[in-house]
Parts: C-alpha cells; sequence; structure tokens
C-alpha cells in the first residue's frame, strides 16, 4: 500500500527567528526596506567650548543602537570629538579604553559588535567640510540623524541639502531631564501601510452588498426552519443582511438610516434570538447586535483620501511620478466608477461553523481580489500612457495599496522648527505658551541653548562656557523678544517665569545629558526613523517635546 504523506514542514531560517518580533511588526516588505537603508548620524559638530560635562552625543548613538539591532542596513557615524572622561561617565557604548580615542571609531567599532550584519563607517571631519568636498555623500544615506545642539549655520545646510535630495531629517536634544526631537520629511510624503485599528479597516458593505454577498444572505430566508444548533451558529453577517431585507419590506425599501431607526432595527434583531436554545445564548445574534451601529453605515471617503484625490499629482500622475500617485490615481478613478474604495476583503471573527465562515470569507476575498484586478488594468493604462518608466509597478505594491485604500496618507514635511525666522512656528508656540501645563518652555529652552551654543562657536561670547548667565539672559530676552514682536501679551507673566526655569535647567547642567533620558529618547526617536525607513504607521509631524521630571510628553506641529 503505497501512502500519501504531507509535505515536510519548512522551519523558521536563522534570520527568521533573529528577527521574529520586528517581522511581526512591519513583515518581509518592512524588514527588507530596513536592511536596504543607510542611515547617517552627525553626533557632533566639534568643540563648542570648555566643557564640564560636554554635548556627550549619547542620544544620537542610543537611537543608532535601536536601528542596528533590528538590522539597518548600514551607517554612518560623522563626529569629530575626541572620547572625554565626560563621555565614558554617561556614554554606554564607550570603554575605558576609547579615552582619547576618536569618538566616532569608537562608537563605530562597540556599535558592530551588537549586529556583525550591519555595515559601519566613520568620518572624523564636520559634516560642512564632508558636504563641500564630496557632493555625493549625503546621497548615499536614506535618513539623517543629528544630535544637536550644533551651529545654526551647519544644521541649516545639512537641513537644505536632505531637503533638495528628498532625505528626512532627525534633529534630536538631550539635557538633563529634557529633551526634544523634530522631523523633517520631504514635502509630500506618502504612506500606504498606515496600521490603524483593526476595527477601523473592517468594510463589510451590508447595506450594498455585491450579487454574490445578496445572495449568501437570501440562502437564509426561512430561519425559522433551522434546528437550534444551527440557529445559533449562523453568521452575524448573514443574520444582518437577512433582517435588512426584512426591515426594507416594510420601511419602503430603505434601510435604517438615523441613530433612532437603527435602535429600533437593533431591537428586532435582538427580539429574534432564541431565548430557549442552549446554544450559549445564542453569541451570534449578540454579535449581531452589537455591530448594528458600527457596521451599518453608507460608505465615505475619509477626509485624507478625500485631499489626497484632490491633489495635482493623483488627479494628474507625470512619467516621473512615484508609484504611489499611479496607483492613486487608479484608486481615484475606480472610486469614481463605484463610489466606493476597493475591498479589503478582510472578516472579523465571529461565531460560526467553520464551513459556513470559510464560505463567507471566499466571498469576500473573491470580491476583493476582482476589484484589484480592476485597480490593476486602470494601472497598466495609465502606464502605458504616461510612456517608458524605469520599471512595471509590482501588482503585490497594488494589492497592498487596495487593501489600505481607506486609510492611505500624504503628510506634509515642515523644516526643523526655529523660533527665529518660522512664522508658522511662531503663531504655534503663541498658541500653546499659555496653556499652564504645555512643555512648550522646553522647546522655547532649547532654542536659547542652541543660540547660546552658537554664540560660543562664533566668538560673540567673551568667555567659553555655558555657564555664562549674561549669555542665557540675553538670549531668553532675544527670544521672548521675538515672540512678542507684535503681541506683547503673547507671553505672560506665568509663560515668562516656566521659560526660565527650564532655562535655568539647561543652564544647571551646562549642556549635558543624562544617560536614562538619552537612552528613553534614544527609543523614541528610533521608533520614529523606523517608520520613515519603513514607510509604514504614521510618523511624527514634526515635533516631540519629552519631560523627565514629570513623565509627560506632548506632540506639535511646528
Amino acid at each position: 500500500m503505497t501512502g500519501v504523506f504531507p509535505s515536510v514542514l519548512t522551519a523558521p531560517s536563522s534570520k527568521e527567528r533573529k528577527y521574529d518580533r520586528q517581522l511581526r511588526l512591519w513583515a518581509a516588505s518592512g524588514q527588507q526596506a530596513l536592511e536596504e537603508s543607510r542611515i547617517l548620524l552627525v553626533n557632533s559638530d566639534g568643540p563648542w567650548g570648555k566643557q564640564s560635562t560636554g554635548a556627550s552625543g549619547v542620544v544620537g548613538v542610543e537611537t543608532l543602537k535601536n536601528l542596528v539591532l533590528p538590522g539597518v542596513g548600514g551607517f554612518t557615524i560623522v563626529d569629530p570629538a575626541i572620547v572625554t572622561e565626560a563621555d565614558l561617565g554617561v556614554n554606554f557604548l564607550l570603554e575605558e579604553l576609547s579615552l582619547g580615542k576618536s569618538r566616532a571609531a569608537e562608537t563605530c567599532r562597540l556599535l558592530k559588535e551588537l549586529n556583525p550584519e550591519v555595515e559601519g563607517n566613520f568620518q572624523t571631519k564636520s559634516i560642512v567640510e564632508l558636504l563641500q568636498q564630496d557632493s555625493g555623500f549625503l546621497s548615499q544615506h536614506r535618513l539623517v540623524l543629528v544630535s544637536g545642539p550644533m551651529k545654526r549655520s551647519s544644521l541649516d545646510a545639512l537641513c537644505k541639502a536632505a531637503r533638495e535630495l528628498n532625505i528626512p531629517v532627525l534633529y534630536m536634544r538631550s539635557v538633563g531631564f529634557y529633551s526634544v526631537f523634530s522631523l523633517q520629511l520631504p514635502p509630500s510624503f506618502p504612506i500606504v501601510e498606515t496600521h490603524p485599528d483593526p476595527e477601523a479597516t473592517q468594510d463589510l458593505r451590508l447595506l450594498n452588498p455585491w450579487p454574490e454577498l445578496a445572495e449568501a444572505g437570501a440562502r437564509i430566508s426561512n430561519l425559522d426552519s433551522l434546528d437550534d444548533h444551527q440557529h445559533g451558529h449562523v453568521p452575524y453577517l448573514l443574520l444582518l443582511l437577512h433582517y435588512l431585507e426584512k426591515w426594507k419590506e416594510s420601511h419602503g425599501g430603505k434601510v435604517p438610516s438615523s441613530y433612532k431607526e437603527k435602535s429600533e432595527f437593533r431591537d428586532l434583531v435582538r427580539s429574534s434570538a432564541r431565548t430557549s436554545n442552549p446554544e450559549a445564548g445564542e453569541e451570534n445574534y449578540d454579535e449581531a447586535v452589537a455591530a448594528v451601529l458600527k457596521s451599518l453605515n453608507p460608505f465615505g471617503l475619509r477626509s485624507s483620501t478625500r485631499e489626497i484625490f484632490a491633489m495635482e499629482e493623483c488627479r494628474n500622475p507625470r512619467q516621473d511620478s512615484a508609484d504611489f500617485w499611479i496607483i492613486a490615481s487608479a484608486i481615484r478613478e475606480f472610486f469614481q466608477q463605484h463610489n466606493v474604495l476597493p475591498l479589503p476583503g478582510s472578516l472579523p471573527d465571529m461565531k460560526a461553523q467553520s464551513a459556513d465562515y470559510v464560505s463567507l470569507q471566499n466571498i469576500y476575498k473573491s470580491k476583493a481580489r476582482k476589484d484589484v484586478e480592476e485597480v490593476s488594468k486602470i494601472v497598466r493604462r495609465v502606464e502605458s500612457q504616461l510612456g517608458p518608466r524605469p520599471g512595471e509597478i509590482p501588482e503585490k505594491d497594488i494589492e497592498v495599496f487596495c487593501k489600505n485604500a481607506a486609510h492611505i496618507k500624504v503628510i506634509h514635511g515642515r523644516n526643523i522648527p526655529q523660533i527665529n525666522g518660522e512664522a508658522h512656528t511662531i503663531k504655534t508656540v503663541r498658541n500653546n505658551i499659555s496653556i499652564a501645563d504645555s512643555l512648550i518652555p522646553i522647546f522655547i529652552a532649547f532654542q536659547i541653548l542652541d543660540n547660546v551654543v552658537a554664540d560660543i562657536q562664533e566668538g560673540r561670547l567673551g568667555g567659553e562656557s555655558l555657564d555664562d548667565e549674561a549669555a542665557w539672559n540675553a538670549q531668553t530676552d532675544r527670544v521672548i523678544s521675538v515672540l512678542t514682536h507684535d503681541d506683547p501679551s503673547a507671553v505672560d507673566k506665568d509663560a515668562r517665569e516656566r521659560i526660565l526655569e527650564t532655562t535655568q535647567e539647561l543652564r544647571r547642567i551646562e549642556g549635558g545629558e543624562l544617560h536614562n533620558i538619552s537612552a528613553l529618547t534614544g527609543g523614541l526617536v528610533a521608533q520614529e526613523a523606523l517608520k520613515v525607513i519603513t514607510r509604514q504607521y504614521v510618523p511624527l509631524d514634526n515635533t516631540c517635546i519629552f519631560d523627565g521630571v514629570r513623565s509627560r510628553s506632548e506632540m506639535h506641529k511646528l
């Protein structure tokens, strides 16, 4: 007798075992994007005064550590500094043998030990020198991390060069118990896989079922003939379709629309459950009742999707347009034809017999595949009309876009905020500074710190110490005068006192970092970096402020 044996199960590869948890978060496509990325860390801009605690760059190295561990493709550290005793006291990625050596070389060496698969390089020149000497240096990287404070002129030059190449920049600062980081994204940064709440992605189409779904609902027209076991296992979606037809028969063909009508419909469904059924109280009816308010809603576009459809890039894609815009234009055309988006095809869990659930699942998946095929045809037509492109858009990308079409998002990137010149930043700071518990005074204090450091670096101060009270007072008055330029009431007495309290903390520690605050901030920054690299989840827009004294954080569009 010849037996038929099942195929041997393939065990996970060593790589899959190593990166198992993160693969669950961003799947193979996200891991591939990470492994194909090279990160630039600008960890200092050279010496700035007689540092007692110093600009140790801990937050930058901690951020990079959190990208090396999950397997970023490679990194480059730019840091002209030499390892000092102060560094050894707060930077856990340095060792005693590092003293007196290049900080870039030592941190690079020790970071590579954490994950030998990651390629690491370093540069001991300043970032401005590197940009001037090698025009292609910056373009080798997909993301720039900057650990401040650094010269304003250097930061501006780096951000400008990155903006021209559409390379995102994360500028982070950690001093004492406070930290701030800001994300500069390109003017248009589209995201397909935003990973919304699973319940928000359910698109069941119960009010306008396609023929196959309507036919499945019609098959249970005679519920009374079912025995208790069958009655208690009818999928709740089919129950809702069944009772919707009964509702329409007595309401002129209309579905329940108002809250009152939906409540009446819910009572109709609840009253139809068999109270004598020993099948756990007919959980399928309980599920149907619970789903009425969230599932019986007419289809509507989210405002973010509507805004994308209205953009010129979507309405009129060009030959050099990114794949995102060509697929988005096809989705837009699909919506104009059907007044709905492509069906995602996913189903929630529900009480049902396995065969019934699989049958229902196949109906949704089949409809989703048909929608993808229709969108693909539109994409191919648009591609042929635009002319030769680097390559045909992969079918997998179209499928992923269709599945997430209801939740796509485009972030319009802003520059790294500076109070000195950005009108939007000044307006937002003004609007939040009067709020009693706002963390905006911490952001202002870091702006003042940057100005004091710039004065030291440019030789505008008589001394070289960050403990220069006159320098802090002068810069505090300067920043407040910018905020109150045309409105003296913009910074009231209480707000001014909160600014002075936070600047005093930064001055007290003379720009130095505390490892625990920098390590925590490095985790937060790395999380945003991963969102940018993988183009999954929605990244920061655009500044986060952390108060380690009260363990609070705030996000602001500055």
